[in-house]
């Protein structure tokens, strides 16, 4: 019997190990699409995959949906290329609402980047000649909005290596050309460096988004003002040794300030890696890349691989306590193994210095999956707030095969979260109200949106107040693959959330007490007047809350039976001595 119960137990756990495997799920049998952006591309609230397949060369999008599979490839939507692509940017370049696609090819005989946009329209997809680039650069653009008209525009630098501003327009031809100004506080405009992490986010809190440029020596940061941007200072990275990766900007201490997280490798194998934060200065927070058998692994780098060329992570609340994690990829030095891992922030505890986080390998967390992964990305399949995590997987036979798989966050405990979307805010009238998918009214009112500072504010469980801020859509570049909405996790803290700042353009508006566990999508329309800005509210009941109700549920009917026994009972008792009453007048009668 006791063997019995064993091997129950046994088989138990084996199953919820194997659920965290949810490829088939999401995916189906459509496993060959590779993961280069996100977005809402027909504007049903669920965020959408746009996916390489093909050897690369074609573009795809899978539709989001409450059905399995969770992500639906559709054939209307595919456009097919000569060449490799090698970005693909989802927006509104042409002010339509409607979802856009920009795409990028290497012609790899003069190093010249082709730039094309698929334009959407309502629920189309026009694919484009390859003949004729709507223009062409260096390197890969970084979206953002130039002129604040809340229509995308480019930055990059020209074929002849001058820094550019692209500005689009709404009649869709060829967009404005603006170069960037000198500085009389910056001797010259250096090159920028290929791969670049170039970012368009606000770091000095004024609600304009500022531009962060990566050349070899230094990030230049240039604020956002109202006719351009204005240099401001150099941060220098010619000190360190080795290879530098993409740089991400995250919250890491939850101090309300965006932080700098820069990857390092020391030596050109990367056997040695290191993880920078800049806060006033660089700072190492001492990760430990030495797993439980003592091997010692560093980040994945092969030159002319995708997602692997460049050193990449990718940030996110995993485990919904308020810090932003990381997943990276990573190469053991013993036996040169490439896997995906989630790095956790953790408060630091040993040789800290000033900064008071750091990082830590979690080498189990995305079990089941022991292959070739070398990728691994954030990505909300249930649109529950929590993230769960899309990989790539290399073939071991086939090192030109690649597959995706879909991991499912199972949560041990109850944890909170503010989910916050901000849209581009324009309006089409040409297309009123219609139902949305999951059965509410929705109207368009524009796409992806990169640049807006999200910030919150609130009180922990203990009484201390918590502060976090975000940018959304700070990079677009290199598969930087964000999302185009901002999860903050608020671990058990079921209070009101204090606050909610949305900044953008110069201009922010600020929510009061916002409920827990809520999506919130904001449209900043008209974006000169934020009073008038719209706020749309989606409350996702969490699991302490059902069980408070289930558990009122159970009180209520517990009592409502007690009541009625009572009540049934005296009704009984009632009746006897009606009875007995009768019997006896009628024997007194006599």
């Amino acid at each position: 019997m006791k063997l019995l119960i064993f091997f129950g137990l046994l088989d138990a756990l084996v199953a919820l190990g194997l659920c965290s495997d949810i490829t088939t799920a999401v995916f189906g049998k459509e496993l060959d699409g590779m993961p280069a952006a996100f977005g809402d591309f027909n504007s049903d609230e669920l965020t959408d995959v746009f996916v390489l397949s093909k050897d690369g060369k074609t573009v795809q999008i899978l539709l989001a949906s409450v059905e399995e599979p969770l992500l639906q490839p559709k054939t209307e939507f595919s456009c097919a290329f000569k060449q490799i692509v090698t970005s693909v940017v989802p927006g509104d370049f042409d002010g339509d609402v409607f979802m856009d696609i920009l795409i990028t090819t290497m012609d790899s005989s003069e190093g010249i980047t082709n730039v094309y946009v698929l334009w959407g329209g309502n629920r189309q997809l026009n694919c484009t000649d390859e003949s004729k680039p709507l223009l062409q650069m260096r390197g890969q653009p970084l979206a953002m909005d130039y002129n604040q008209d809340m229509i995308i525009d480019l930055f990059g630098a020209d074929v002849n290596g001058t820094r550019t501003f692209w500005v689009f327009n709404s009649n869709r031809t060829t967009p404005t050309i603006h170069y960037m100004k000198e500085s009389r506080n910056l001797d010259t405009l250096e090159s920028i460096r290929e791969p670049h992490a170039n970012a368009f986010l606000d770091l000095n809190n004024d609600f304009y988004p500022d531009l962060v440029i990566t050349t070899e020596k230094y990030f230049e940061i240039w604020y956002g003002k109202e006719n351009g941007f204005e240099f401001n200072n150099k941060i220098p990275t010619h000190t360190f040794k080795g290879i530098i990766g993409q740089s991400l900007h995250l919250d890491v201490e939850l101090l309300g300030k965006m932080d700098l997280v820069l990857p390092i490798c020391v030596d050109t194998n990367c056997k040695t890696s290191l993880i920078m934060i800049y806060s006033n200065g660089w700072h190492d927070v001492q990760v430990n890349f030495k797993d439980n058998s003592h091997v010692t692994w560093g980040f994945a780098l092969d030159g002319g691989q995708r997602y692997t060329d460049t050193i990449t992570m990718r940030g996110g609340d995993f485990n919904m306590d308020g810090y932003p994690d990381l997943l990276a990829t990573l190469r053991s030095s013993k036996t040169q193994q490439t896997r995906s891992f989630l790095l956790e922030n953790v408060p630091c505890d040993y040789n800290c210095g000033v900064f008071n986080r750091t990082f830590q390998v979690r080498w189990n967390a995305l079990n089941p999956f022991f292959n070739q992964s070398v990728m691994a990305v954030f990505y909300d399949f249930y649109q529950d707030g929590i993230l769960d995590v899309i990989l790539v997987l290399k073939d071991l036979k086939d090192s030109k095969i690649y597959k995706t798989a879909a991991f499912k966050n199972s949560l041990d405990y109850d944890a909170n979260f503010v989910k916050v979307m901000v849209l581009t805010g324009r309006t089409n009238s040409m297309y009123p109200i219609s139902p949305g998918s999951l059965g509410r009214k929705k109207r368009t009112y524009g796409t992806n949106l990169p640049g807006p500072s999200i910030a919150y504010k609130t009180t922990t469980q203990d009484g201390s107040p918590r502060s976090a801020i975000a940018a959304q859509l700070p990079q677009s570049a290199h598969f930087s693959l964000n999302l185009p909405f901002t999860t903050f996790g608020l671990g058990r803290t079921p209070n009101f959330i204090d606050s909610l700042t949305i900044g953008l353009s110069n201009r922010s508006r600020e929510w009061p007490q916002i409920i827990p566990n809520s999506q919130m999508v904001v449209i900043p329309n008209p974006p000169t007047d934020p009073s008038r800005w719209k706020a749309q509210l989606f409350v996702t009941p969490s699991k302490l809350i059902l069980l408070s109700a289930a558990a009122l549920t159970g009180t209520c009917g517990l009592i409502t039976a007690i009541i009625a026994a009572l009540y049934w009972k005296e009704r009984r008792e009632d009746k006897i001595e009606k009875l007995q009453e009768a019997h006896r007048f009628h024997f007194d009668a006599m």
